[in-house]
């Protein structure tokens, strides 16, 4: 059995300035998914300006539509209740589903803008996702948030904040597999030219498949409990068009042409 080590959550002080690990594991995401954007920024024919501005539209709609995702899955009466609580972000509450539903409006304005077809950027975008998913799973784990059931497994951790029960690092299970396994397999896809479509629905049957895993690890969102049948948690409810949607472009793509990059550099 292990304890939580208990991090401070404040990463660094200076003065009446307190920066946050969750905020900076914000900043980790963002930034990594800008650094490999203009690694292969040459696929797209993107400057590394428009790059930059990419990023920012993709920010918005994780912040935005993060948030609003959450109000409408995971706090739907505390928004009825008072809907200006949809603002008070430093409460916490972000939903990954309405997140990815921001981001892809984001994308869709974006690859207007562009002359860019939908797929197209979006098969560009997914391998850089994981990165903030994991960053933002290692944010959970050190504010003690989002953690596990209680279990008697020999790596049972026992969280202060929820009791003395060991319960499942779910936290650390989630970064494994929808950050570091998740870009694995992206990244390593992607580095061939494939059918437009073809990441895109990887990345919903993969994400989908390991979210849905893991929720049976996961602590039920107290708020809500399990949706149905004494096992169904919200996120698994929404993992499940995640995965129809994934399996339905994947067959779309295999009746498409190679995408081809417009740069023969691989990564």
């Amino acid at each position: 059995m292990f304890h939580h080590p208990q991090f401070d959550p404040v990463a660094i002080s200076l003065g009446p300035l307190a920066i946050h690990w969750y905020g900076l594991m914000y900043v980790v995401g963002f930034v990594g998914a800008w650094w490999l954007a203009r690694v292969r920024a040459e696929r797209l024919g993107l400057t590394k300006d428009q790059v930059g501005d990419m990023i920012f539209y993709g920010a918005l709609g994780v912040v935005l539509g993060g948030r609003i995702g959450y109000a409408l899955f995971y706090g739907w009466e505390q928004f009825l209740a008072n809907p200006l609580w949809v603002f008070k972000v430093w409460e916490g509450g972000m939903s990954f589903h309405g997140g990815l539903i921001g981001v892809l409006i984001a994308s869709l304005l974006y690859a207007r803008r562009h002359r860019l077809t939908f797929f197209q950027l979006t098969d560009f975008i997914a391998p850089m996702v994981p990165i903030g998913l994991g960053a933002g799973r290692l944010g959970n784990f050190i504010n003690q948030e989002l953690p596990g059931r209680v279990t008697d497994v020999a790596w049972g951790m026992v969280y202060p904040l929820y009791g003395p029960e060991p319960r499942h690092p779910s936290e650390l299970y989630e970064f494994a597999l929808e950050g570091v396994v998740l870009f694995c397999i992206l990244w390593t896809v992607s580095r061939q030219p494939r059918q437009r479509g073809l990441i895109s629905g990887l990345f919903l049957i993969c994400y989908g498949a390991f979210r849905f895993f893991i929720e049976f690890f996961r602590r039920p969102d107290p708020q809500l409990g399990f949706i149905a049948f004494d096992w169904l948690t919200m996120g698994q409810l929404l993992c499940v068009p995640m995965l129809l949607a994934g399996v339905a472009l994947v067959v779309w793509s295999r009746r498409q042409d190679v995408d081809d990059a417009r740069s023969s550099s691989q990564v």
